[in-house]
């Protein structure tokens, strides 16, 4: 364990989240530490069926195990903040980590079920000028107990009116890509029948566009769903959007795009933000169709909600509803997102900047 610090104050030394580790990496530790690999199975059950907070809630384990546990892992790692609750039902959680830095996560609810976004890095280095999360730069990666948590807590929410988290989507601050193994960790943990039990096809990652790892993903396999935050239909538009597109390009993306598709026979999404004046008017639309012909797609059209530190506007609605009807009549599979918490802090990283303006700046 290492020594954390921020740049106000030094922390003590953080014990690990257990949740960080996978049900074999668990059973290996038991062994380890001389104990039965079988009381893995009893601590999963306990931490994603049950979700006890305290390790001594675990009351048909050993007390001397319950002490190694204690001993060596913490189980929450997050304390919350703020939550925000819209009239939509939309709640948005802004939660402090151990070594004082912060993160949001937003639990969503829709007809068909309830949705939470995680997030995956304290800040981001990508540098979207569109994007609140990227104010501040990368403060760190967060480790993949610290993403499972976030999933956990908005289940405990849940659990006061009986309903639970039925998907995923890992489109909240940071760059999922960029913290590649923990994400992937995490992502095996709410999957596992025996951990939070989410079907990988309830379960979405989004990137901005990190070539390399997209080649790796496809060859991970999975049902995961695969979406690609794209936001302009042609190479110099993106590049001013979205400075990763000057380290990989709009042609050498949509090639790994399309290994991807070939591999896993898989469709992908193509997040498309609607800034007003920017990458909105109907040429842009043509543009796109023509990007996207012939690939397995479909394309979410999200009007942006407005970030006071940046300066794009919403597109009007009329407008919003004709790009989508030139993509349609080219054959291109297209929805408008529909808006949650618009009343309260709804842009990505939108929450944070406001509250914590020293980890922003």
């Amino acid at each position: 364990m290492m020594e954390t610090t921020t740049n106000q104050t030094t922390k003590v030394e953080a014990k690990p989240s257990i949740y960080s580790l996978q049900l074999e990496e668990l059973k290996n530790w038991l062994k380890d530490h001389e104990e039965k690999a079988f009381r893995a199975e009893q601590i999963y059950d306990w931490l994603y069926k049950k979700r006890v907070s305290l390790f001594e809630d675990m009351s048909n384990l050993p007390k001397s195990l319950r002490d190694k546990l204690e001993h060596n892992f913490a189980i929450t790692t997050l304390k919350t903040i703020i939550q925000q609750t819209s009239k939509d039902g939309t709640i948005k959680f802004l939660f402090e980590l151990h070594d004082g830095y912060s993160i949001e996560t937003v639990l969503m609810r829709h007809d068909y079920g309830n949705s939470v976004c995680v997030t995956t890095q304290v800040g981001c280095r990508i540098g979207c000028t569109f994007c609140a999360s990227t104010l501040g730069g990368l403060k760190r990666h967060l480790d993949s107990g610290e993403i499972v948590a976030q999933v956990v807590k908005c289940q405990q929410a849940l659990d006061e009116t009986d309903e639970r988290v039925s998907s995923v989507v890992i489109m909240g601050i940071g760059e999922p890509f960029d913290n590649y193994d923990n994400m992937l960790g995490f992502l095996k943990t709410i999957n596992h029948e025996q951990g939070l039990n989410i079907g990988a096809r309830h379960i979405t990652v989004s990137t901005s566009g990190i070539v390399p790892k997209i080649y790796q993903f496809a060859d991970e396999n999975t049902q995961i769903n695969f979406a690609i935050s794209l936001h302009a239909p042609n190479t110099e538009l993106r590049s001013r959007l979205m400075p990763i597109n000057r380290a990989y390009s709009l042609p050498e993306l949509m090639k790994s795009v399309r290994y991807y598709i070939n591999k896993t026979g898989r469709r992908v999404s193509f997040e498309y933000g609607l800034f007003g004046g920017v990458n909105d008017q109907a040429e842009h639309a043509e543009e796109l169709a023509k990007l996207l012909k012939g690939i397995k797609c479909h394309v979410n059209l999200i009007p942006v909600n407005y970030v006071p530190e940046r300066d794009y506007v919403r597109t009007p609605r009329d407008q919003i509803f004709e790009f989508e009807k030139i993509l349609k009549n080219h054959g291109v599979n297209v929805t408008i997102r529909r808006e949650h918490g618009h009343d309260i802090d709804a842009a990505c990283g939108q929450l944070r900047a406001k509250e914590r303006q020293e980890e922003t700046r």
